[in-house]
C-alpha cells in the first residue's frame, strides 16, 4: 500500500512538472513551490468532483441492478426450473393465447 501511495506522489510530481513546462512559465523557486502548491490543489478539486459524478451515477444504476440480479436469482421452483410467470409458455418464454384467439 505505501508503494501504491510513493507510485501516486511519484507520478503526480510528474504530471505536475508537465504541467510547469507545458505552462512556459519561468518561476523562481518560491513562485514554482507555489505553482505546484496550486496545482495539486486544483487536481484534487477534480478528482473529488469526478468521484462524485461517478458515485451519482452508480447510485442511478444500482436499482435497475438490482432488479436483474432479483430477477436473475429468484427462487427456483420444486422441479429444478425457473420460476414463471403464469402467462408465459414453457418452449417460448411468450405469452400463450386463450383458445378463442386461435
Amino acid at each position: 500500500m505505501r508503494q501504491r501511495e510513493a507510485l501516486r506522489r511519484e507520478q503526480i510530481r510528474r504530471e505536475t512538472e508537465t504541467a510547469l513546462r507545458d505552462s512556459g512559465l519561468m518561476l523562481d523557486p518560491e513562485r514554482r513551490n507555489l505553482f505546484e502548491s496550486r496545482y495539486i490543489q486544483e487536481r484534487r478539486k477534480i478528482e473529488q468532483s469526478l468521484r462524485q459524478q461517478i458515485e451519482a451515477e452508480r447510485q442511478q444504476q444500482l436499482p435497475s441492478l438490482i432488479q436483474q440480479l432479483k430477477k436473475e436469482f429468484q427462487p427456483q421452483h420444486a422441479n429444478g426450473t425457473p420460476a414463471m410467470k403464469p402467462t408465459e409458455s414453457p418452449k417460448s418464454g411468450k405469452s400463450e393465447s386463450s383458445p378463442r384467439d386461435r
